[in-house]
């Protein structure tokens, strides 16, 4: 339950965002962030804060550990829209890589989607999205983080 505990702190952020995801484009915009991440409930539940300055808008993670099912939920909020998205991320680690998966729509489209977090040492991490429209034969990434801790 303290997978997330490894992103406490303050991160320093490369994002590189697919312009437009879907269309078959290979346009990738760069831009920076800075995370700002706690943790709760002894490990069970993990917060963070990114903010964008040269995109004018944040965004919130909330993590919860379910020790039932022994998966993470994660969802996400962006100050631009101002409401949680659903349905939540769900799964977990399996070493330093931890794979969570939910459908969803993106600009009307049906897609399952991925995400990947990948633990590369203690000051270093990566999060990768990624969409699939074909029942997961196929996964198209859209947006990765690369953090570095500040």
């Amino acid at each position: 339950m303290n997978d997330f505990d490894f992103y406490e702190g303050t991160w320093n952020v490369l994002n590189r965002r697919l312009v437009k995801p879907l269309t078959g484009s290979d346009t990738w915009d760069e831009f920076p962030g800075r995370s700002v991440a706690t943790r709760h409930f002894g490990g069970a539940a993990s917060f963070d804060e990114i903010t964008f300055p040269t995109k004018g808008f944040s965004g919130l993670t909330v993590r919860l550990y379910n020790p039932e099912t022994r998966q993470w939920a994660i969802y996400w909020a962006s100050s631009a829209r101002g409401v949680l998205d659903l349905p939540p991320m769900v799964g977990g680690f399996d070493g330093d890589r931890g794979e969570f998966y939910a459908d969803d729509s993106h600009e009307g489209t049906p897609v399952r989607c991925r995400f990947i977090w990948t633990i590369l040492g203690p000051d270093t991490c990566r999060w990768e999205q990624a969409f699939s429209v074909d029942g997961e034969r196929t996964w198209e990434t859209n947006w990765i983080m690369d953090s570095t801790r500040a």
